[in-house]
């Protein structure tokens, strides 16, 4: 499976964890839903500076999204 597949479950899997919406997120994220379900579905990538944002809202570590163990 392709390393942003994975992110992308470790994305839902958080964001499910919270119990946050995909709308949720994508508001707290300043995106639209639809780049959000694409993110979990691995079909788009996404930034670095997002990355660490969803960190600090899913209250993680950056690691932990990136880790595909």
């Amino acid at each position: 499976m392709s390393r942003l597949k994975l992110l992308g479950q470790n994305i839902r899997k958080y964001r499910k964890t919270h119990h946050l919406t995909q709308r949720d997120l994508a508001v707290a994220l300043d995106c639209t839903y639809e780049f959000i379900c694409r993110v979990e579905q691995g079909k788009m990538f996404i930034s670095l500076r997002r990355l660490f944002k969803l960190a600090d809202i899913l209250e993680g570590k950056m690691t932990d999204l990136i880790d595909f163990d």
